[in-house]
C-alpha cells in the first residue's frame, strides 16, 4: 500500500470523523459539567468508575485498572485522585489484606455530587449525539455509538 492508497485514505478519514465526534461530545459534556457542578469530564468519569466498586472478590480496582477505565496514564490518574481527595470527594486507605495496596473510594460527598451530576452528563451526551447526527459524516458513527451494548 502506498500513502495515496484509497484504503488508507478512507481509513484516515474514518479516524478523523471518529476523533471529531469524540472531541465534540467531550467538549459539550465538559462545558455542562463545569457549569452545573464544577466537575471536569475526567473527574466525573473517575467518580463514576470508582462508585461502581464493591466489597468482595475483585471489587476494588487497582490504580492501573482505574487509569485504563478513565483513559489516562497512571501518573495522571494519581494526580486526578489527589485533586478529588483534596476536595473531599475521594478517600484512600490501605488494603486490609495486602498492606502494599491502596484503595480509593468515593466519599458520601462524592456520591452526592455524582448523583447530582449524572443527569447533566446524560443530557449533555444526548444533546451532543443529537447534534452530531445532523452531520452526514458523523451520523453513521452516532448510530454505532447508540447501538453498542456494553455489560454493566
Amino acid at each position: 500500500m502506498t500513502a495515496t492508497d484509497p484504503a488508507l485514505t478512507a481509513l484516515a478519514q474514518g479516524w478523523c470523523a471518529l476523533s471529531l465526534l469524540h472531541g465534540r461530545i467531550e467538549a459539550h459534556i465538559e462545558r455542562a459539567l463545569q457549569a452545573g457542578h464544577g466537575l471536569s469530564a475526567r473527574e466525573y468519569s473517575l467518580l463514576d468508575v470508582l462508585s461502581r466498586q464493591h466489597d468482595g472478590e475483585g471489587g476494588h480496582l487497582q490504580m492501573k485498572q482505574v487509569a485504563d477505565a478513565v483513559v489516562l496514564s497512571q501518573s495522571a490518574t494519581t494526580r486526578l485522585v489527589t485533586r478529588l481527595e483534596d476536595r473531599g470527594l475521594l478517600e484512600r486507605y490501605l488494603c486490609p489484606t495486602d498492606r502494599r495496596g491502596i484503595y480509593t473510594n468515593v466519599t458520601e460527598a462524592g456520591l452526592k455530587l455524582l448523583e447530582e451530576a449524572r443527569p447533566t452528563n446524560d443530557a449533555a451526551l444526548r444533546e451532543a449525539l443529537d447534534e452530531a447526527a445532523k452531520n452526514p459524516e458523523l451520523a453513521p458513527l452516532v448510530r454505532v455509538v447508540e447501538s453498542v451494548s456494553v455489560p454493566a
